[in-house]
C-alpha cells in the first residue's frame, strides 16, 4: 500500500500532537488570566484618565494665554492708533502755525 500526504498514520498523529499542544500551550498563557487582564484594564483606563485631565489642563493654559496674546494685540493695536492720532494732530497744527 502506497502511502501519500492524507492517509499516512503518522501525519495524522503528528496533527493531533500539534493540536493538543497548543490546546495545552493556550491553556498556560490563559491561565489565571482574568485578574491579570482587568488589572491592565484597570491601568490602561486610569493611565488614558490622567491623560486627559493632562490635555484638559493644557488646553485650558493655552485658552488663556491666547486669550492674554489677543488682548495684548488689541492694546497694542489701540496704542498704534492713538500714536497716529497725536502725530497727525501735531502735523496738523505745525501746519496752522500753532504750537504743540
Amino acid at each position: 500500500m502506497t502511502y501519500n500526504l492524507m492517509n499516512d498514520p503518522n501525519v495524522w498523529v503528528i496533527a493531533g500532537l500539534v493540536f493538543v499542544l497548543g490546546l495545552l500551550v493556550g491553556m498556560f498563557l490563559t491561565a489565571g488570566g482574568r485578574r491579570k487582564w482587568k488589572s491592565r484594564y484597570r491601568d490602561e483606563v486610569e493611565s488614558r484618565e490622567s491623560w486627559q485631565r493632562e490635555h484638559a489642563k493644557l488646553q485650558a493654559e493655552r485658552d488663556e494665554r491666547e486669550k492674554e496674546w489677543r488682548e495684548r494685540d488689541s492694546l497694542r493695536a489701540a496704542a498704534v492708533r492713538e500714536r497716529a492720532a497725536d502725530r497727525d494732530l501735531e502735523i496738523e497744527r505745525e501746519r496752522e502755525g500753532r504750537p504743540a
